[in-house]
């Protein structure tokens, strides 16, 4: 079974910056169909404002293939309930997602931002995420 994850943003700021490392492996899995990416619309527009941002100066070709990645591979979904479950009030729109998708991971750099797992949603780093993947083969 191919799992379903929404990938935080962080993950997707840190393969921007390094194409080798955990992160840019989470969504090698995604471009290499080894996994399902599910997002929204506010959370592509969360990605395409935070990898644009000039202050950051990424690679602009790394930052569009990141986004073709996520536009193209990403199963849109349309959150039908709105949710309060984190402090932070943008980190609900990737609960929101979980939970419309019924995701298996949410993959998150700040692991301290999210409790342990919500429903069918385990949170996970990405090198646990790694991990896990190896451990099916």
């Amino acid at each position: 079974m191919v799992p379903r994850v929404v990938i935080d943003t962080n993950i997707f700021v840190s393969a921007a910056i390094s194409a080798r490392g955990k992160p840019a492996s989470v969504l090698d899995l995604v471009a290499a169909h080894k996994a399902i990416l599910c997002v929204s619309q506010p959370i592509l527009a969360e990605y395409e404002g935070v990898l644009l941002c000039l202050k950051l100066r990424l690679d602009p070709d790394r930052v569009r293939w990141l986004l073709v990645l996520a536009r193209q591979e990403g199963v849109v979904v349309k959150p039908t309930r709105t949710l309060d479950v984190s402090p932070d009030e943008a980190d609900n729109r990737f609960w929101e997602c979980a939970d419309a998708c019924a995701a298996d991971f949410l993959v998150t750099g700040n692991i301290k931002d999210f409790p342990q797992e919500f429903k069918t949603t385990k949170i996970v780093t990405p090198q646990q995420f790694m991990s896990r993947m190896k451990e099916k083969k």
